[in-house]
């Protein structure tokens, strides 16, 4: 079932480690097949390289494994949270890559200061709030996943525009059309908060990105009028 699903989900996160973005096991991606309405998400615990693309396991957005031998990944409720509310998302990443995870147990959002986060991000990247005593006895991983949308509705953020959350306390989750592009975004995420660290060191001035800036480096790349890149790219160049 969904063999080729499966396949992408198991390269994706087998970029986790190559890219830095994980130790250990902390760390998942998962892909989402809208038409089955079901996803397929890396094993919980499972060493990277000890995965292959048959462990991976398949999920419904009711969070009920369909098929797999292996227990699915830790935060699977909280994939199909955001599966089931951000319907435009095919792929999500969950790591605990040190830069952006010292924004988020900071509490602190990545903010747009230059341009490399507004060819990705257009706006802040929010920290979602910690969740309460309450929430994480009764439900923990699917709650942080209400507590991320509901950061989105509040604050009123696309999702689409800004693919990524601090999840208070814990970590970046990241996300995007595919798998492999979410990947790309954690990546991005881990590289501009690195970024935004030292640059607050080096200031106090009010460095956020110009609305005109933010506008120019987010649209050429997104949109109708985007123009970055090749219109017929070749794979590989």
């Amino acid at each position: 079932m969904l063999e080729k699903l499966r396949r992408e989900v198991y390269e994706a996160n087998m970029l986790l480690p190559k890219l830095g973005l994980v130790n250990f096991t902390w760390g998942n991606v998962s892909g989402i097949d809208r038409e089955k309405n079901l996803f397929v998400i890396k094993p919980s615990g499972v060493e990277y390289e000890k995965l292959s693309p048959e462990n991976m396991v398949v999920v419904n957005l009711s969070g009920q494994v369909v098929e797999g031998d292996l227990k699915p990944s830790s935060d699977t409720l909280t994939h199909m949270v955001l599966y089931n509310e951000f319907a435009n998302i095919g792929g999500i990443v969950h790591v605990h890559s040190p830069w952006a995870t010292a924004f988020a147990q900071a509490g602190v959002d990545i903010e747009p200061l230059g341009t490399t986060h507004a060819d990705v991000f257009y706006g802040a990247v929010p920290v979602s709030a910690t969740l309460t005593k309450q929430e994480i006895e009764t439900a923990y991983e699917e709650n942080t996943g209400k507590v991320i949308v509901r950061t989105f509705r509040e604050r009123q953020i696309d999702p689409v525009a800004v693919p990524a959350v601090l999840a208070g306390k814990h970590g970046p989750f990241a996300w995007a059309t595919t798998p492999l592009k979410a990947v790309e975004v954690a990546k991005t995420l881990e590289v501009v908060a690195e970024m935004n660290y030292h640059t607050l060191q080096l200031t106090r001035a009010d460095v956020r990105l110009p609305q005109y800036l933010l506008d120019k480096h987010y649209f050429r790349k997104h949109g109708k009028n985007a123009y970055y890149g090749q219109e017929n790219p070749t794979k590989g160049d």
